[in-house]
C-alpha cells in the first residue's frame, strides 16, 4: 500500500451506493477540516508570504511551480492577481508541463518530465533575486521536484506546498509548508481537500502580498482592472464612500473610465483619504 496519507483509504465506502445528501454531507465534512489544517501550518506560512514579500520589494519575482490540479490552481492565481490588482505581468508566474497554454491540456503524464519546468524558467532567466514555489499534493510530483532540486543547486530560494509529511519536495524546499490533510473523500482524489487547501494558501499568499504592497486601501480593491460593468460599478461606488464630496455619478463614472481605476483616479486628481 503506497504509504502516502492522500492516496490512502477514503474513510467512506460504497460511494456508489449512498445517496445525494449523503455523498455531499461526507464531502463537506472533509472539506471543513481543511482550515483547521491551515491553522496549525499559518507559522511556516507566515515565513514563506514574508519572503515572497522580501523578493518583490527587492525586484524579484514569484514562480508558482505545479502539475495537474494544484498547477492549474497557480495559473488561476496569476490571471486574477493581475485583474484584482493590476499587479505587472512578470511578478507572479506559473511554469506549468508543457506551457501555461497546456492548462487544459489533459495529458498528465508531462508532469513525469524532469527537465521542462527548469527550462521554462531558464527561459524567462530566473535568478537569485526571484523565489520559486512548488505545489504538490503528493510531496514527490517529479516536475516540481526536479525543477526545485535545480533551482537550490543554483542558489534560488525554494518553498513548496504538500499534503504528505517527509516529502522529497519538502527536502526540496528552503520553506516547506505542510498540510497532512489527510485521505480524500474518493481515495486517491488530491483536487478535493489537497486542492482545496492549496487554493486557500494561494489566495493568502497573493492576497497578502498585494496589501504589503499597497494595492488595497482600507479592504477595498482601489487597483482592479476596469474589465466590465460590475467592476466598473464597484470602482464608482469605492470613489463616492471614499470621497464623500463627489456626489454625481456620472461624473465618477466618467473619471474611473478615464483613468482606469480608483487609485488611478485619486493620483490624477491629487485626492487623499484619512
Amino acid at each position: 500500500m503506497d504509504s502516502r496519507i492522500t492516496e490512502q483509504p477514503s474513510h467512506y465506502d460504497h460511494l456508489e451506493s449512498m445517496p445525494v445528501g449523503e455523498i455531499i454531507a461526507g464531502i463537506n465534512h472533509e472539506s471543513s477540516q481543511v482550515a483547521d489544517v491551515i491553522q496549525h501550518a499559518l507559522p511556516q506560512i507566515e515565513t514563506l508570504i514574508t519572503t515572497i514579500e522580501k523578493k518583490l520589494r527587492a525586484g524579484g519575482r514569484l514562480f508558482y511551480c505545479g502539475c495537474g490540479t494544484g498547477g492549474r490552481l497557480c495559473v488561476l492565481d496569476t490571471i486574477e492577481v493581475q485583474n484584482t490588482y493590476t499587479s505587472p505581468p512578470d511578478m507572479i508566474q506559473a511554469i506549468f508541463p508543457g506551457g501555461i497554454n497546456d492548462i487544459t491540456n489533459t495529458i498528465e503524464s508531462k508532469e513525469d518530465n524532469t527537465e521542462d519546468g527548469w527550462r521554462q524558467l531558464m527561459d524567462k532567466q530566473v535568478s537569485k533575486k526571484d523565489i520559486v514555489v512548488g505545489f504538490s499534493a503528493s510531496g514527490t510530483t517529479p516536475f516540481v521536484l526536479s525543477t526545485l532540486q535545480h533551482c537550490q543547486r543554483q542558489g534560488i530560494t525554494t518553498a513548496s506546498v504538500v499534503n504528505n509529511p517527509n516529502a522529497p519536495i519538502s527536502r526540496a524546499s528552503d520553506i516547506p509548508v505542510v498540510l497532512i490533510t489527510g485521505p480524500e473523500f474518493v481515495t486517491g482524489s488530491t483536487r478535493m481537500k489537497g486542492g482545496t487547501s492549496q487554493k486557500m494558501i494561494l489566495d493568502m499568499i497573493s492576497t497578502t502580498v498585494m496589501i504589503r504592497l499597497g494595492r488595497v486601501s482600507g479592504n477595498r480593491m482601489i487597483n482592479a482592472k476596469i474589465i466590465n460593468h460590475k467592476l466598473l460599478e464597484r470602482a464608482i461606488r469605492t470613489f463616492m464612500e471614499r470621497h464623500p464630496d463627489f456626489h454625481d455619478d456620472d461624473k465618477v463614472k466618467a473619471l474611473i473610465t478615464q483613468y482606469g481605476s480608483v487609485a488611478n483616479t485619486e493620483r490624477a486628481l491629487g485626492l487623499s483619504v484619512e
